[in-house]
């Protein structure tokens, strides 16, 4: 691994990380649905796990209406438990949870955590980390409806504030309450300097 953070790319798809349940607010499934066909609308292809339940096949189906390209990525074992959504642009099956999260990172440009779980929430830390540690400059968002991040985002002050996490690390997370907020966020995002690169001599 480089020490050098590499060179953001600009945003064409983003890889969505949300929940395969609907959550217990129609408001999760309401704002599911603006933000991945706002995102359709604006042009910007969606990588997600590729399932047809919950949240997932809410994004999935409201980025098609809108006619954008949705990729799936599902793993084998749910494939064959039939959770694989059958209507997306392209669909691929990859052998386990490991290489679905390599070929989301792959193949989206940014990262939009929406409102999820344990998986959510394993998946954004991930590519948080990579970020971090330079292995990619890509920007990772959450998209908050209701506050449903607020809890999270206490507790990543907290770290900061503890001295575990960086504050240029901590600036770096984009925040977005609606889409057009998200979409000019991504798009202006900078990478910060990864953790163990070397200082910039001074000229």
């Amino acid at each position: 691994m480089s020490q050098q953070s590499p060179t953001p790319q600009p945003v064409t798809r983003i890889t969505v990380f949300t929940g395969s349940s609907l959550g217990a607010s129609p408001r999760y499934a309401q704002e599911a649905a603006r933000c991945a066909g706002d995102l359709a609308e604006a042009r910007f292809g969606l990588v997600y796990g590729g399932g047809d339940v919950g949240l997932m096949g809410v994004i999935a189906d409201a980025a098609l209406a809108a006619g954008g390209e949705v990729l799936g990525v599902m793993p084998q074992v749910l494939m064959e438990a039939e959770m694989g959504h059958r209507g997306l642009t392209r669909l691929e099956v990859v052998p386990d949870m490991h290489a679905r999260k390599l070929r989301m990172a792959e193949l989206g440009d940014a990262f939009v955590a929406l409102p999820g779980g344990a998986g959510t929430l394993e998946e954004l830390f991930e590519v948080w980390t990579w970020q971090h540690l330079g292995i990619h400059a890509k920007p990772v968002a959450l998209y908050d409806v209701e506050g449903y991040w607020q809890p999270l985002l206490a507790a990543i002050d907290s770290m900061t504030s503890a001295g575990f996490l960086s504050e240029r690390f901590r600036d770096s997370l984009v925040v977005a309450e609606d889409p057009q907020q998200l979409i000019e966020a991504l798009r202006s995002w900078q990478a910060p300097t990864a953790k163990w690169a070397p200082e910039t001599p001074a000229p």
